[in-house]
């Protein structure tokens, strides 16, 4: 009973105490504002996404040309609702950030009337996402030995579901979509354990064979026919700073990659200004930070073995 009463005595303080840094400690929490886009929505959109790009792979199956006009259709009405609703919510609450505005009090702009149009011109790119990723799940096929089917990489490939969900969220990030292509992206890394910032310029046939901690930076060009292996990263070199110590945002940090590249396992390409030339190999563990020629290869000298009798 003793150790009872002192439970309902400290938890309270504790409550008081937490409280209490929310109104010091403001940076980090979100209260009396707007609301903000929903993680719960935006992975949900992600599911009715996934089942029109893939339909009969996910969630619904037995569809046929007759009944998928109709599954189809209650998607598209659920997707264009929600989805407007989630970027009306970002576009509001990142102009009150960046005018120092009250939310509440905003009624010139239609936040909702941007929102829908944004939400139809994306809805309209699913038929060529869909011919783009029609390629990529081929490329997979054709780089993968152990591959037997298309559906099996469509079922089972990590690196075709980041992929998936990098193109919708480039879409958005594209049509300057605050929060929510980052939110997308930042939950397939969370699955695949690959990171493609959303806004990374990708071609068409690309695939990640295996795939984890692959790590492609925001402004990285990625040209057709490119594959590459697990724990390659296309980043970025030491971050220019203005006259005030700032860093200077909006530039090329990530390097171009031209098309029919390979890179493989856990290569490192670096700089806005290294390109890797079109049919060009970068081997196993190369940290790479200059240009290299269209078909080129390059490697790094291997190690010496040392062998032994074990004693």
């Amino acid at each position: 009973m003793a150790s009872d009463f002192r439970r309902k005595e400290i938890l309270p303080e504790i409550t008081e105490q937490i409280v209490a840094s929310y109104h010091e400690i403001g940076s980090i929490n979100h209260l009396g504002h707007c609301p903000l886009p929903s993680y719960n929505e935006i992975t949900s959109l992600l599911a009715d996404l996934s089942e029109i790009l893939y339909p009969g792979y996910r969630r619904r199956q037995n569809l046929h040309f007759g009944n998928v006009p109709y599954h189809v259709g209650d998607l598209i009405d659920t997707l264009h609702d929600t989805l407007t609703q989630q970027i009306c919510r970002a576009l509001r609450h990142d102009f009150t950030t960046r005018n120092d505005a009250d939310c509440e009090a905003i009624i010139e702009k239609d936040f909702e009337a941007e929102a829908q149009e944004i939400t139809i011109n994306f809805l309209k790119t699913i038929p060529e996402l869909r011919s783009i990723l029609s390629k990529d799940v081929q490329a997979a096929y054709d780089g993968d030995p152990a591959a037997k089917s298309l559906d099996e990489i469509i079922f089972s490939y990590p690196g075709l579901e980041a992929i998936t969900t990098h193109r919708l969220a480039h879409e958005l990030y594209r049509r300057n979509v605050p929060f929510i292509p980052r939110m997308m992206s930042e939950w397939s890394h969370s699955k695949t354990g690959i990171d493609l910032h959303p806004g990374a310029n990708i071609g068409h046939s690309f695939f990640i064979d295996h795939g984890t901690g692959v790590v492609i930076g925001e402004t990285c060009e990625i040209h057709p026919h490119v594959k590459i292996y697990q724990g390659v990263t296309l980043g970025a070199l030491s971050f220019p700073k203005d006259g005030e110590g700032k860093i200077i945002r909006g530039t090329k940090r990530h390097p171009t990659i031209g098309e029919g590249v390979v890179i493989y396992a856990n290569a490192t390409v670096l700089g806005g200004d290294t390109v890797v030339g079109a049919n060009s190999v970068i081997g196993a563990s190369v940290s790479l930070m200059k240009s290299v020629p269209p078909n080129t290869i390059v490697t790094i000298e291997k190690p010496s073995l040392k062998f032994r009798e074990a004693s």
